[in-house]
């Protein structure tokens, strides 16, 4: 079983990005214990100064259709509601994308196996 995972990130090394101000995102798939990149989306930032554009929020949920995950440096409880809502599930993370990815990776084989 394969699924995607994005990543807020603004140099393709580290997930740096607040969610809300995220201008774009790396989206990777995961085949078993190997990921690669699949494509760069961009996103406009729909969060400023506390104060949310709740159709730009709409707008980035629905974009990330079909991922699995968010991987963010920080996400907001409304935001990840939205997520939660569409069936994506969002973390905070600190780290480099490689190692956010491995630790992910095996959160999700220790889940998937339990649930066979």
């Amino acid at each position: 079983m394969s699924y995607k995972i994005a990543v807020a990130s603004s140099d393709g090394k580290v997930v740096n990005q607040h969610f809300g101000r995220a201008t774009q995102f790396l989206i990777f798939e995961v085949e078993k214990d190997n990921y690669k990149f699949l494509e760069l989306l961009e996103a406009s930032a729909f969060c400023e100064f506390g104060e949310h554009d709740d159709n730009k929020l709409l707008s980035a949920v629905q974009a990330l259709k079909g991922t699995r995950a968010v991987l963010a440096s920080q996400i907001g409880k409304g935001a990840a509601q939205a997520l939660r809502i569409k069936g994506i599930e969002s973390f905070d993370v600190r780290d480099l994308i490689e190692d956010a990815l491995e630790k992910l990776i095996k959160y999700y084989s220790n889940i998937d196996k339990s649930i066979k």
